[in-house]
């Protein structure tokens, strides 16, 4: 079965050989540039989906498709766990951005990576050199570790982080990676299928508040992300939920929460209302772009580490079916610790259901 897998995966990829950029041009360059890093399978019809998501979004921006792999057909296990060789190729991108920012200053640089390509856009990031950085980073079912630490790469991102990531995707980012390995050579469940691991609060770096963590929802299915590995980049789904982000000016709970549930109303159907059709997703979703940019969107609550008491961590990290998206404003206030004996100096308590050393992230929209 695995085999068989493997072969149709390795098919997609070869169907989608060739080194074309079709949206890559002089204008679009002056725009900015999305470099859009594949999964271990490189170049293929399911990462050229990405680039054509963007695109009907309303990126008019440059989208390079950048195929970090081996190019050796079906070596998706060299590709996996070569970190050394990988974290190369990310230096390598690093060096292609920064030319990129000298030709072009001032203008944004967004990195999309999809299953593997989101080690290499943290690596990347990680490789940047000192006062150099790029706009922002959107991860699609990551194949890296939970509990691998972001403080470096979230320190150059302007923007941050966004990490999409689905419970449902198990037979690759749970069963897949427990046998042979994430990205960064730990035998576990991916963050593209449970979430990063945040730092408990005493000890997380300030770099953590730009950290947002979207879970899959029933909702993205309408727009043929399925909660499975293999339709995270879809191509639909990437024009509601990224192309937005990336022409956001600026991340923070608010702007992503409106962004989100902006995506679920037009995935929702309506009777009378047309939900379908890449004309009528283009102009909604360039239409909130302008808004953010403009500032005429409703001002966004501020970011916050405030966190609901009594939650365990996974459940936590969950959003309430829409349309009721909550900001961090409207979530329930935290419940006040009881009172310290008099013995000891008045402080504040750690909820008794959060494992030890562990948080939950700053996008906290709780189903």
């Amino acid at each position: 079965m695995r085999v068989g897998f493997a072969l149709a995966v390795s098919l997609v990829s070869l169907a989608g050989c060739g080194n074309s950029q079709p949206y890559v041009s002089e204008l679009r360059l002056q725009r900015g540039l999305v470099i859009v890093l594949p999964g271990i399978e490189g170049r293929s019809l399911f990462n050229k989906a990405i680039c054509r998501g963007l695109d009907e979004g309303g990126v008019d921006w440059a989208i390079e498709l950048y195929d970090w792999t081996s190019h050796v057909p079906l070596a998706f296990l060299i590709n996996l766990r070569s970190e050394h060789r990988n974290r190369g190729r990310a230096a390598e991108i690093a060096e292609r951005i920064v030319r990129y920012q000298r030709n072009y200053p001032d203008r944004p640089i967004v990195l999309v990576g999809q299953s593997g390509g989101g080690a290499i856009a943290a690596w990347t990031c990680e490789a940047m050199p000192s006062g150099r950085k790029v706009d922002g980073v959107i991860i699609l079912a990551a194949t890296l570790s939970p509990e691998y630490p972001l403080a470096t790469s979230l320190g150059n991102c302007r923007r941050g982080i966004v990490n999409f990531y689905s419970f449902g995707d198990v037979v690759l980012l749970w069963a897949g990676t427990i046998i042979s390995g994430t990205m960064d050579g730990e035998h576990t469940s991916s963050a593209g299928r449970v979430g990063f691991t945040v730092p408990h609060p005493e000890a997380r770096p300030a770099e953590y508040n730009r950290l947002f963590q979207v879970p899959w929802h029933k909702e993205m299915a309408r727009r043929g992300n399925l909660g499975g590995h293999l339709t995270s980049g879809a191509a639909e789904f990437v024009a509601a939920y990224v192309s937005p982000l990336v022409l956001a000016p600026r991340w923070d709970t608010g702007v992503i929460a409106e962004v989100l549930e902006d995506a679920n109303k037009l995935g929702s159907s309506q009777p009378g209302a047309e939900t379908s059709g890449s004309s009528a997703r283009r102009v909604t979703v360039e239409e909130r772009a302008a808004q953010l940019a403009a500032g005429e969107a409703p001002a966004p609550p501020p970011v916050t580490n405030e966190e609901p008491a009594a939650q365990p961590v996974r459940d936590a990290q969950r959003f309430t079916p829409p349309p009721d998206v909550r900001k961090p404003a409207e979530q329930p206030a935290p419940v006040p610790s009881p009172p310290p004996p008099a013995t000891q100096p008045a402080g504040p308590s750690e909820p008794t259901t959060r494992p030890a050393g562990k948080a939950v992230g700053l996008l906290v929209i709780r189903s």
